[in-house]
């Protein structure tokens, strides 16, 4: 560590990092465009000047390697009149139309001409004009004008997805950013673009004049999307979510996330069941919340006394948290009273960054928690053998991932059941053709834990309020109660449930609810 003096306040950072993420890190704020933690340093913008005793002039933290005894000024008058200087360049072209940019709100240019501009204009001729709405990739839009050649964008599409869609053209003040002929920018992290860039320049096309962003109340959570489990922002107004942001998890997704994770935040939105369903007379009709739960216990409690539980099996979502998990696993054994459990995890595309085979956010925990099959078990392909001999009568069925497993064959394997119980949070053609459909919720109202791929446990937090619509870990516990099993009292509490799970799974026995805070921690070794 080297000990510096920062504006005559002494402080312990580390011995030859740079300056400016060294004081960033401190809390210290020191304006700046072109440099971001996860890419390299490219020292164009020198928005992030300071003066270092001893050096000549004005230096820019981003690339200055920090030295013992070094005493900084990062708010002199100085300091400030180079970066009213820089502000002003900045500001000679750049269109003035904050009313109708999606940036205005959270804008680097808007933020620190406020705090570090000039009140008046000393220049009267007109901007340059430039492209406007240049559709530069099948999820991302550019506006040419506001650009001040930050080149975040070219960097990351050069350093991270390798794909080097954008660069900057012409030289001098003709320089514009945009994409290489033939090469638009679609790769899988296009909107990552959009993420970085300080100032309004490019643009997700879906978020695209949706929602001013003073209106979202933003709330951390875990993308559902695949088994990484990225961090991320849920964005909410109006009860709707309106975007996904990726949130900085070093250990997970560092500040990215793909395309495909952040555009699925619709199923929140659309298509919702919200009341109970049974089949009657051939239809299915609305009915009460205890009526429906009546019924699901009685024609699964009466599947589940023949054969010793061999005529009715479990298909478990791997979307539900790990408190609910551990509920349904219980409900299974002790209610069901059948072994016959499989977890329907489906495969998809994956890639060597952040993108993993598994889509669905919480299989590691279902595997954690013995909710797949042993080996002398049923597993999903047993199960539709059952179904198909006729020795499986009645499913239970959490999520719609199965339908799309069974693919074609679905419709023709579930008519054969006498009993079909669907628990879903949307409209689908599986919940369709049940007797009893339980409506469930999604991610963005529950809280809970999610567990990646890797291992780590993460707190995923409610975004919107579900109102009396009970939680899936809350019909677990009434079906279970109606199914003659023991259990105490009172609703369904996460983290008295993840407490208990920390006691009974011993991989997971160091971990706290409270410890997990945001970025989540590592189980151990079984």
């Amino acid at each position: 560590m080297a000990r510096i003096t920062v504006d005559g306040a002494p402080i312990e950072v580390p011995d030859g990092s740079m300056l400016l993420p060294a004081l960033l890190d401190h809390g210290i704020q020191i304006p700046h465009y072109c440099f971001h933690p996860k890419l390299s340093i490219d020292g164009s913008c020198r928005m992030c000047m300071v003066r270092v005793e001893g050096m000549p002039k004005l230096t820019i933290s981003c690339n200055t390697p920090v030295r013992d005894g070094m005493v900084v000024d990062t708010c002199g008058p100085e300091v400030a009149k180079a970066r009213q200087g820089v502000l002003e360049m900045l500001l000679l072209n750049h269109p003035l139309d904050c009313p109708i940019c999606d940036q205005a709100g959270e804008c680097y240019l808007q933020d620190y001409a406020f705090e570090y501009g000039t009140r008046r204009a000393r220049t009267q001729e007109p901007r340059r004009t430039l492209l406007k709405r240049v559709d530069v990739g099948p999820r991302v839009v550019l506006d040419q004008e506001r650009c001040i050649l930050c080149r975040r964008c070219v960097r990351f599409c050069r350093e991270i997805t390798k794909t080097r869609e954008l660069g900057v053209f012409n030289l001098g003040d003709r320089s514009v950013l945009d994409i290489f002929l033939g090469e638009p920018l679609a790769n899988n992290y296009s909107i990552c673009t959009a993420d970085i860039c300080p100032v309004g320049a490019l643009l997700s096309k879906d978020f695209h004049h949706a929602m001013r962003v003073w209106f979202l109340d933003e709330t951390e959570s875990v993308c559902p999307s695949c088994a990484n489990g990225c961090n991320v922002k849920v964005g909410t107004a109006r009860r709707s979510v309106y975007r996904l942001l990726p949130r900085r998890n070093d250990h997970v997704n560092d500040t990215w996330m793909c395309d495909h994770g952040r555009l699925t935040y619709r199923f929140v939105n659309e298509r919702r069941l919200r009341e109970p369903r049974v089949r009657r007379a051939g239809s299915l009709v609305p009915v009460p919340w205890e009526d429906a739960l009546d019924e699901a216990a009685r024609r699964l409690g009466a599947l589940a006394r023949v054969d010793g539980g061999g005529a009715l099996a479990a298909i478990v979502s791997p979307h539900l948290t790990n408190e609910e998990l551990f509920v349904l696993g219980r409900m299974i054994a002790g209610g069901l009273r059948t072994a016959q459990r499989a977890v329907a995890v489906r495969l998809g595309a994956a890639d060597d960054f952040l993108i993993k085979a598994e889509k669905a956010a919480n299989g590691r925990g279902a595997r954690d928690l013995g909710l797949t099959t042993a080996a002398d078990e049923i597993d999903v392909a047993g199960i539709r053998a059952g179904i198909e001999t006729g020795r499986i009568r009645g499913l239970f069925v959490t999520g719609t991932d199965v339908w799309e497993l069974w693919g074609e064959e679905s419709a023709a394997l579930l008519a054969r059941l006498e009993l079909l119980v669907v628990q879903t949070a949307n409209e689908h053609p599986l919940a369709a053709r049940a007797d009893v459909v339980l409506p469930g919720l999604t991610f963005a109202e529950k809280d809970g834990t999610f567990t990646n791929s890797a291992g780590r446990v993460q707190r995923i937090r409610r975004a919107l309020d579900p109102g009396e619509q009970p939680s899936d870990g809350e019909i677990f516990l009434r079906l279970g109660r109606r199914l003659g099993m023991e259990l105490p009292p009172g609703r369904f509490e996460p983290a008295e449930v993840f407490a208990e799970i920390t006691r009974t799974i011993v991989r997971y026995r160091d971990l706290s609810w409270n410890a997990l805070g945001s970025l989540g921690l590592p189980t151990g070794e079984p």
